[in-house]
């Protein structure tokens, strides 16, 4: 297309008789007269009140143009100017410019054009459409410039361009030059000043906001994202949570009759109930009928309710007493000297109940065993009616306080059985392995299970998650309480649904557990002073890093970070050992404090405990179970002296004096008299006596003399020796005559 030149402007014919019809011509005609394919586009833009004044001295540039030659030559000679000097070539196309007071215009070939008004009734500017604004990306439209303005029925629609479909290729769009009248400044129309006919593909967004605009505002958010998302010094305000509502499902305590008096007997039988007594009593007759059809050699009398008590105060006894070999207990030589047992059991009698002792059918057993590899096994079957009741007894017959704690606890055994565990950080390193919910102001167990292996998880997140929800039945615990718990169990899962059911918690977290905040801004330093803390919230969870010999990493839900709580600490300065006060933060005063309940219950169950070494895997936990029994039964009767006060009792028993009464009541209870047998004054005379139930043992003379198989059924009772005294043997006579 040719260019011709015309007083201050420059322009194609053809280009320019389109631009300045479009001006002219109503939005809507202009849509029917040139509809929009998808290679063509209408870009509209306001102009001000002056736009018909600049209309009018384009359309006389126009005519101007149309008067001249049609040639270059005669379209030079009419302007006087040469041809060559305002057309310029770009890419091959020329492109020429008109210039016009107030409005500048510049044309390519196949390019966008967008008139925008000046703020000025004597400037107005034309924008490519396509082109990124250099003004300020924080312009507001000011108020003046609301929708009323652009309400004048006399508004014409500004200048727009149409692209017409064309095989040369797209040029670069430029940007026009700006002119600004001085002290007047450029206004950019706002969102409704532009009536668009068509969707706009490209160019400033439709409300006006431009690019530079957003990303003004992404990094502003990312700044304030930054702003949250680091670690607090001490000296900064945490807020501190709501305190819990403790409402627990019943009072916190015994939940049994405390106006009633409870000896230790009764409260051992709480959890050894005399239902599952006699299961058990039955279970081992029928093993010991079983063990005599297997050809195993060995005298049997049936189990009685008395005998399995007497039974079981010898095993109490035996935590209270203890020697290296379980036959010390009936040896009569010093140091060895017991009047009890020997006077009530005779130890072939114990060992035969202590073989024979099953707590499960032995016939439902054998079923059990066929199932193995199936997922119907149960590896737990030889344990469950004691394992059962032992669980529903301690959770019925007391309500925890408000502070529990969640710990393993490990059972010593090295018995060659699958479920066998080895913890490197615990004192027992092999055994089996418990998950116990313990209250931590007293260490009752309140509620337990044996980890039996791997298998499906309850929750499906694993066994640190589906073991907290496992031990903790919300129904019969209440709402309100505070859990603790290490840095096994603790992650922002567990916390965050535990919160959401009311229950506060608090506890140590390892720092690559998901979901911890792995922000570095301001985080606490490698080599911190003792004493120096960082803190951060994640909505409901609270981080807090302190530094004491090592780093600590707590994660609470209930605590603020700093409440001006300190500690004391040994700290060398300068050569010197000195106690310095350090800060501290509040949540780890509160795990300190309560995180040992666990702890606390192994130590009592260790102290005197009944375990013994044993062939078979169950009666390990058989003597586990009793020592949970008997140490349950000592914090309750701790517990009821606290509500009774009891006039006749100053003091409640110690741990120690409850279980020597509780044998001796077990003694009682089987029908024998523990304070008559041992309050008999030790005999003066030496007298042949029969031994009880028909028991044989080794002459002692006879042993001395070589002869060691030489059984009798009489013993000296002022010397308590098994000797002969028959019509053809008198070892007894023999044996006080020093001969």
């Amino acid at each position: 297309m040719e260019a011709v030149s015309a007083p201050g402007a420059s322009v194609d014919v053809g280009d320019m008789e389109r631009v300045c019809k479009a001006s002219s011509t109503p939005s809507e005609h202009r849509e029917k007269d040139y509809p929009v394919a998808a290679e063509e586009e209408v870009e509209s833009a306001s102009v001000t009140e002056n736009s018909n004044s600049v209309e009018e001295e384009a359309d006389m540039a126009l005519d101007s143009v149309r008067s001249s030659s049609s040639t270059p030559s005669e379209a030079t000679a009419s302007t006087g100017r040469d041809s060559s000097s305002p057309a310029t070539m770009m890419n091959g196309m020329k492109v020429v410019k008109l210039s016009i007071p107030g409005l500048e215009l510049s044309v390519e070939d196949e390019s966008f054009v967008c008139p925008n008004d000046s703020s000025s009734d004597e400037e107005d500017l034309v924008y490519p459409d396509n082109t990124q604004d250099n003004s300020d990306s924080d312009y507001c439209l000011p108020s003046s410039e609301s929708d009323e303005d652009y309400n004048d029925e006399d508004y014409q629609p500004p200048l727009a361009s149409v692209r017409r479909p064309s095989s040369a290729p797209k040029p670069t769009h430029r940007k026009a030059a700006q002119q600004s009248a001085p002290g007047l400044s450029h206004r950019r129309p706002g969102p409704a000043a532009t009536p668009p006919t068509t969707p706009r593909k490209t160019g400033r967004s439709s409300l006006g906001t431009s690019p530079a605009t957003k990303r003004g505002k992404s990094r502003l958010a990312s700044t304030e994202s930054e702003e949250e998302d680091r670690w607090h010094d001490r000296e900064e305000e945490c807020i501190k949570p709501d305190p819990l509502r403790f409402t627990p499902a019943r009072i916190p305590g015994p939940t049994f009759d405390t106006t009633s008096a409870w000896s230790p007997i009764s409260l051992f039988q709480l959890f050894f109930s005399t239902t599952v007594v006699r299961e058990i009593i039955k279970n081992t007759n029928a093993n010991a009928v079983k063990r005599k059809q297997a050809g195993v050699k060995f005298k049997w009398e049936v189990l009685t309710m008395k005998d399995f008590y007497i039974f079981l105060s010898v095993i109490v006894f035996t935590g209270l007493v203890t020697v290296h070999q379980r036959s010390d207990y009936w040896r009569k030589k010093w140091p060895y000297t017991f009047q009890f047992p020997s006077r009530h059991m005779t130890r072939d009698r114990f060992e035969a109940i202590l073989w024979s002792l099953h707590l499960s059918d032995p016939k439902e057993d054998e079923e059990n065993d066929k199932k193995k590899n199936t997922a119907e096994y149960d590896r737990l079957f030889k344990i469950k009616p004691l394992y059962t009741q032992m669980v529903n007894a301690c959770k019925a017959h007391f309500q925890p306080h408000q502070n529990l704690s969640i710990d393993e606890r490990m059972v010593a055994s090295k018995a060659r059985i699958s479920f066998k565990q080895y913890m490197k950080d615990k004192p027992i390193k092999w055994g089996y392995k418990l998950f116990v919910l313990a209250d931590s102001s007293i260490g009752y167990t309140w509620n337990f299970f044996v980890y039996s292996g791997k298998g499906e998880s309850t929750t499906g997140r694993g066994l640190s998650y589906s073991s907290v929800m496992d031990l903790m039945p919300f129904r019969l615990l209440g709402s309100g309480y505070m859990l603790y718990t290490d840095n096994y169990y603790t992650s922002p899962a567990l916390y965050n649904d535990l919160s959401k059911k009311n229950i506060g918690c608090c506890g140590t977290i390892r720092t690559n557990q998901l979901g911890f905040l792995k922000t570095q801004t301001n985080a606490l330093p490698k080599k911190a002073e003792r004493g120096d803390m960082r803190w951060i919230k994640s909505g409901k969870l609270l981080f807090v890093k302190w530094m004491d010999s090592r780093e600590v990493t707590m994660c609470s839900t209930v605590h603020q970070a700093y409440s001006g709580q300190m500690v004391t600490r040994k700290v060398k300065e300068a050569g010197v050992w000195d106690t310095k006060s350090i800060p501290v933060p509040d949540s780890i005063v509160d795990y300190n404090r309560s995180m040992g309940g666990v702890d606390l219950s192994d130590a009592l169950i260790g102290f005197y405990t009944v375990h013994h070494k044993t062939m078979k895997w169950y009666k390990t936990f058989f003597y586990h179970f009793m020592d949970i029994a008997i140490v349950n039964s000592f914090l309750l009767h701790k517990e009821l002296f606290k509500l009774r006060q009891d006039p006749t009792q100053t003091k409640p028993y110690t741990h120690k004096t409850f279980r020597e009464q509780l044998a001796k009541e077990m003694l009682e209870f089987g029908g024998g008299s523990a304070d008559t047998e041992l309050s008999k004054p030790p005999s003066t005379t030496c007298m042949p006596m029969f031994l009880e139930h028909d028991c044989r043992k080794y002459c002692k003379r006879c042993s001395d003399a070589g002869m060691s198989r030489v059984k009798t059924m009489t013993y000296c009772r002022k010397c308590t020796v098994p000797l002969c005294l028959t019509s053809k043997k008198n070892c007894f006579q023999l044996w006080h005559d020093g001969k």
